[in-house]
């Protein structure tokens, strides 16, 4: 058994960058954000629906894949454009191989603390189940990949746990916050990986986004786990080798740097594999704070991540301002509390 390594399309316009992929053969990836349509006249991009007509582009290609943006979304936009609806319609306009849940990315440019890494946990753990009940709705549930997100291993573990009756009716679990992590250490690639492998049910395999080609040869041990991952690493090295030739980025040159690339990565993944670390520990503990006003606001995103994974609030139903009017009613609730106030 091989891990497939899935190519990220940057776009389904018709030309070189296609016919290549088309050519090669290879499984492929596409985001919702290069599928989504936008008007910039205002001097921002304002989200104005999908391009659906460019979902015809995609005959020839091999075993197409949709991603969510998640992580584009958080980083660009701030959240979402789109609503959970929209994109599970986009979803059931192409019978893509498989559509990953939306999701909360956690790279520490996105949550910077531990608080809001929970949140957003708690957040992709209440879109998993609206996009589940929604894909149930179109027909297409067969087709749907939830996808888990964590810092560490535990965060992981939580959101598998939270997620256990949808995992279990699925064949593939995507893996996220994957792209900007390091191979190895105690919350590295091969870390995680290996936690997983120990708490997934047999036959539950998993998709790896972003994964390093580095990882490659080290992840051979896990074949029995891990069915596929993903990258569009070439795009970034295609843009820095014209900027240091001066030359333009056109499509034709950012195909040659896909077939290389992917050539690159499918020699690595033959690689003999090497060692798997043992297991480290899970994560972090989390003491409760010692400030009062600190525990108020501890205790309020908590009560509030309990609300949205239950499903009484919707997942995009968080800002600080609502976090600290919480807090501030616990805190004028609790009399031990009464010496201190909040700044």
């Amino acid at each position: 058994m091989a891990i497939e390594i899935m190519i990220g399309l940057p776009h389904l316009r018709e030309g070189p960058i296609l016919n290549r992929a088309r050519a090669m053969q290879v499984p492929t990836l596409i985001s919702a954000n290069a599928l989504s349509r936008w008007n910039r006249s205002k001097g921002w991009p304002e989200w104005q629906g999908w391009r659906m007509d460019l979902l015809k582009n995609a005959d020839g290609l091999s075993n197409l894949s949709l991603d969510s943006a998640g992580f584009v979304a958080l980083s660009q936009y701030r959240g979402y454009p789109w609503a959970t609806e929209q994109y599970l319609d986009l979803a059931a306009s192409y019978p893509f191989r498989w559509f990953a849940s939306m999701d909360y990315c956690v790279e520490p440019e996105i949550a910077p603390d531990r608080e809001e890494v929970r949140d957003r946990i708690s957040r992709t753990i209440r879109v998993n189940r609206d996009c589940w009940r929604g894909a149930h709705d179109r027909g297409i549930a067969h087709r749907f990949m939830p996808v888990v997100q964590g810092r560490v291993a535990g965060d992981y573990e939580f959101c598998i746990d939270a997620l256990g009756d949808i995992i279990d009716a699925v064949p593939l679990v995507g893996i996220g916050s994957m792209c900007r992590r390091s191979v190895g250490g105690s919350d590295g690639v091969i870390a995680i990986f290996e936690h997983l492998d120990r708490i997934l049910g047999e036959g539950t395999m998993v998709h790896g986004f972003g994964i390093k080609g580095t990882a490659l040869s080290k992840l051979r041990g896990l074949e029995h786990r891990i069915q596929t991952v993903d990258s569009q690493a070439f795009g970034i090295a295609s843009r820095i080798e014209a900027r240091q030739r001066g030359i333009s980025k056109t499509d034709a040159f950012v195909a040659d740097h896909m077939e290389r690339w992917a050539r690159r990565q499918y020699a690595r993944s033959a690689d003999a594999p090497t060692p798997i670390q043992g297991e480290l520990p899970l994560g972090p503990d989390d003491c409760p704070p010692r400030d009062p006003w600190e525990r108020a606001i501890a205790q309020a995103r908590a009560e509030i991540r309990a609300l949205i994974e239950e499903g009484q609030l919707s997942h995009n139903e968080i800002s600080d301002a609502w976090v600290a009017q919480w807090a501030a009613d616990l805190f004028q609730a609790e009399p031990l509390m009464s010496s201190a106030s909040p700044q």
